[in-house]
């Protein structure tokens, strides 16, 4: 048992921000010890509140059997681990360690992560994708789907963290296949946003009472959870972060080369892609993914005097 002698094993963290904090507070609540890191202090104060214990560096990580992995993209993860490999390349693991890639990272790259660290373990480290969608909510309340890449040995021996984090957790192949699926969410949860945005837009347009308008359609076909967390704060221009538009960005383009490698035609994704970017040059990139909506609003001329919006513009 690394790390300590715990009824259970101690789990390394990496990265306890908007997602990863309450994640990492999840598992201290179900008997996990956590040992974890952030690039940023603040994050530790409640990190340490939950129980957690942090360290200094990702290095004093290297002992723990479970690390999991929660930052914006696989180059800061791939710097974050540097410590590590170079860890257990002058060291020889006693046991199988299983790197945990929760974020949205490419299905492409992620092999080729994990065949570096395979590499530099001497084959005793193994990496494992499991991508989450829930958001910030769901990760609060340990509600996030779970979508993993995994042989199918490492998947039953992480399946119990995972259900300290997640209520829908779903093994869908060997690594890669985790952020596949995340990629195929993010296209629909992408798309989705966009069109409830354009919707409200064409709606006020017309002089339709835009929450009238969402309740009516929530409980229709058109009702969903993209819907749910999006729509109130459409209707109410607010859209402080809850997760960076940006990373909608990122994620397309996964989903971009994934078609571009496969040879499918996917012209919505392409069209998704490009509106995000447009997004992003805008400068709300650092807003929430409802700040497509203040996009669609600018491009058709519309104005409010909502504090929210005015500080946007």
């Amino acid at each position: 048992m690394a790390l300590g002698s715990d009824a259970r094993p101690t789990v390394g963290f990496v990265g306890l921000g908007l997602m990863g904090g309450p994640m990492a507070a999840n598992l201290l609540a179900a008997g996990w010890p956590v040992k974890g890191w952030n690039r940023s202090a603040a994050a530790y104060e409640p990190f340490t509140a939950a129980g957690g214990e942090p360290v200094e560096t990702v290095a004093d990580l290297a002992g723990a059997e479970t690390i999991v992995f929660m930052l914006p993209d696989l180059p800061m993860i791939e710097e974050a681990a540097a410590p590590l490999l170079e860890a257990w390349a002058a060291a020889p693991l006693a046991a199988r360690t299983r790197v945990v890639v929760m974020s949205s990272v490419s299905p492409v790259d992620v092999k080729k992560f994990g065949a570096d660290v395979s590499a530099s373990s001497g084959g005793r480290a193994v990496v494992v994708d499991a991508p989450v969608s829930g958001g910030r909510i769901g990760a609060i309340e340990a509600k996030l789907a779970i979508m993993v890449g995994a042989e199918a040995d490492d998947f039953a021996a992480l399946s119990p963290l995972f259900g300290a984090m997640g209520r829908s957790v779903v093994h869908l192949g060997a690594l890669g296949a985790g952020s596949l699926a995340k990629a195929c969410n993010q296209l629909i949860v992408g798309a989705t946003a966009a069109a409830l945005a354009e919707a409200a837009v064409l709606a006020e347009a017309e002089g339709l009472d835009v929450a009238e308008l969402f309740g009516v359609l929530s409980g229709g076909l058109a009702g969903s959870r993209v819907m749910d967390q999006l729509a109130p704060r459409m209707i109410a221009l607010d859209y402080a972060p809850t997760g960076p538009a940006k990373f909608m960005l990122k994620d397309l383009g996964f989903v971009d080369a994934a078609a571009s490698a496969s040879h499918a035609a996917l012209p919505l994704a392409r069209a998704a892609l490009a509106l995000y970017g447009d997004l992003v040059d805008e400068g709300l990139g650092d807003l929430d993914l409802a700040a497509v909506h203040e996009l669609a609003r600018r491009r058709s001329g519309l104005t409010s005097t909502s504090p929210q919006k005015e500080s946007l513009s």
